[in-house]
């Protein structure tokens, strides 16, 4: 795949559950700290999260499963808090 369609790819799980934008309103709260703003933001973006947090594991029968990778996606939560936070 090519970078554009990469691009393409990753544009569609964006947007593909959220309808709407988030509020700048939700995003200045989440700034400010206000806990209920930063979990606001944490839900809009969990599609988009756990789309690159998706892993192919492998169970003790060798069969693949593909499963979010919690450690990485609560990696990025994190980063994602921290950035929020750290806008002022």
């Amino acid at each position: 795949m090519d970078g554009r369609g990469a691009r393409e790819a990753y544009r569609e799980v964006i947007f593909e559950n959220i309808g709407e934008l988030l509020p700048l309103s939700v995003i200045d709260a989440a700034r400010n700290g206000d806990a209920q703003a930063v979990e606001s933001v944490l839900r809009y973006y969990e599609g988009y999260i756990n789309k690159l947090c998706t892993r192919t594991l492998y169970d003790p029968d060798g069969q693949p499963r593909v499963r979010v990778d919690e450690y990485m996606k609560r990696r990025l939560e994190i980063k994602l808090i921290h950035s929020i936070v750290s806008m002022n």
